[in-house]
């Protein structure tokens, strides 16, 4: 690069001798001053240099700087930049500091690994023996779900943290060759998703008097199901067989929720009933509301509950069998037909149009969020985002601190009875059949089209959509129609089908 310098240059010409300004082109490769005296000089002044101390040195050098114009400054700067850069990674392992350099490349994201790789001999080295890659693999398992559901699914967790009794460790180059198989992974499970790919497989539940599963709630292992039929059925999640029926209720079971211990399910009975999750056996039976209940949460615990009777119950639960009654909750001016809560707020939805904010640990109303033309029949809650579904056909997204509402979508053309979300997207089922995929980010952005927030429409049940659940790789819906349908988006093959999903690979009937 060729700079411009200013010079104040003596014009001889000028019989006055004034100085004037003048612009000078600056080629920075300048030839040295090859001259004897310049030379001796020199060198003489190197002798005396290499007899001061260093602070004189320094001072000598500071003094000396001060008497230089600016591009000569500039040529210092350019011939010091290079001598003022270390390797840093190169020059720790040489004072046997291996790990410390290790531990700063651990640091560095995906890309940035690549480029480091590419530096030198001696940074591959560091990046392949500290195991690098394999690093980066665990982060993204221990932090994100996505990949540490991956991890599970396609079995490449027994090759992360420590090796187990009698295994023997992956080399590094496993590892390297792994990371953007999962990158493969996770862009087809994403582009799955949004054009709707899927495996699906259906489980018939053939009830025996009345038809249609109300409610559902899934993990690796198993289903469980609510019906119309009074029964509470659990199915096995490798073959889809029935593995298990409780019987108790004497309505149909319109909620449930489980943990590790037990499930807790609400029927038309007016009853709550609680089982042991692992024997079946009913342990406890709740007497409160006085009609049908249509919904309860429970966790920490703590339960809550919600009726046709308008009423909301707050239990506290010590164990199973020692459940009782700590508030009820009334305000609503219709059946509530919907609960979700945290350690912060309960919040519940009606038919009477409204979601009603209340604090948890006070029971205290708070505030009311209006908006649903119609009677609301489903939400969720988490953190500040409350989503809710409603017999006007609308979702809302609503920020339950400030009661404003942040979005309405529009698609469905019935009522919207069950909402779910998570950090990515909202997943709908309503009464005309259909499950919508939405946009949750791009939602949340006011500068989003409308038109473009709805991902995909999956269109399998032949009923209305009761309830649904879903995660990274799959939804799990139920129906009207008697099935459950699980929409499987990890495990997508093409094939000949040009209608963008595969027939039902596993068509279980029981």
């Amino acid at each position: 690069m060729i700079k411009m310098e200013t010079d104040k240059i003596m014009d001889e010409t000028n019989s006055n001798a004034q100085a004037f300004t003048t612009t000078m082109l600056y080629d920075p490769v300048r030839k040295k001053d090859s001259s004897p005296t310049y030379q001796t000089e020199r060198d003489v002044c190197f002798q005396y240099f290499t007899q001061w101390s260093e602070a004189g040195q320094v001072d000598f050098v500071e003094q000396l700087l001060s008497r230089m114009c600016h591009y000569q400054h500039g040529q210092i700067n350019a011939y010091l930049k290079p001598m003022l850069q270390r390797d840093f990674i190169t020059l720790l392992p040489k004072k046997g500091l291996d790990h410390i350099a290790e531990n700063i490349l651990s640091y560095l994201d995906a890309e940035s690994l690549k480029s480091a790789e590419l530096v030198c001999k001696e940074w591959l080295r560091v990046i392949s023996e500290g195991m690098l890659w394999k690093k980066l693999i665990e982060r993204k398992v221990r932090t994100d779900s996505l990949w540490r559901g991956l991890a599970e699914r396609r079995n490449w967790m027994q090759h992360l943290f420590k090796p187990r009794p009698g295994q023997t460790q992956r080399p590094h180059s496993f590892h390297r060759e792994l990371f953007p198989k999962i990158m493969n992974d996770i862009d087809s499970i994403e582009n799955n998703w949004r054009t709707g790919r899927h495996m699906l497989r259906r489980i018939n539940c053939r009830s025996e008097n009345s038809k249609g599963v109300y409610c559902l709630q899934y993990d690796d292992g198993k289903i469980v199901s609510g019906l119309r039929d009074n029964t509470i059925k659990i199915w096995d999640r490798t073959d889809l067989q029935c593995v298990k029926t409780l019987m108790g209720h004497t309505g149909s079971v319109l909620c449930l929720q489980y943990d590790d211990k037990v499930i807790i399910s609400g029927s038309s009975d007016s009853t709550v009933r609680v089982w042991d999750v692992n024997s079946g056996d009913m342990v406890n039976t709740l007497i409160h509301h006085c009609e049908a209940v249509l919904h309860l949460r429970f966790n920490n615990g703590m339960m809550v509950t919600c009726s046709k009777d308008r009423s909301i119950a707050v239990w506290d639960m010590t164990s199973p069998s020692e459940i009782t009654l700590r508030r009820v909750l009334v305000g609503h001016r219709a059946a509530v037909n919907v609960v979700d809560f945290d350690e912060k707020y309960i919040v519940s939805a009606s038919g009477d149009r409204t979601i009603k904010v209340w604090s948890t640990s006070s029971c205290e109303f708070v505030r009311t969020l209006n908006g649903h033309k119609r009677g609301i029949a489903c939400l969720q809650y988490r953190d500040r985002l409350v989503v809710s579904g409603s017999s006007d056909n609308s979702i809302r997204l609503w920020d339950i601190e400030c009661g404003a509402c942040l979005r309405v979508l529009e698609g469905h053309e019935e009522l919207v009875r069950c909402i779910r979300f998570d950090t990515k997207r909202i997943v709908s089922g309503a009464y005309d059949g259909k499950i919508k995929v939405w946009d949750l980010v791009a939602a949340l952005d006011p500068r989003a089209a409308s038109n473009t927030l709805c991902l995909n429409t999956l269109v399998e049940h032949t009923g209305r959509v009761f309830r649904l659940q879903f995660d990274e790789f799959q939804i799990v819906s139920s129906s009207h129609d008697d099935t459950i349908l699980i929409w499987d988006f990890l495990n997508f093959t093409p094939n000949e089908n040009k209608t963008g999903r595969t027939p039902s690979p596993a068509l279980m009937e029981h």
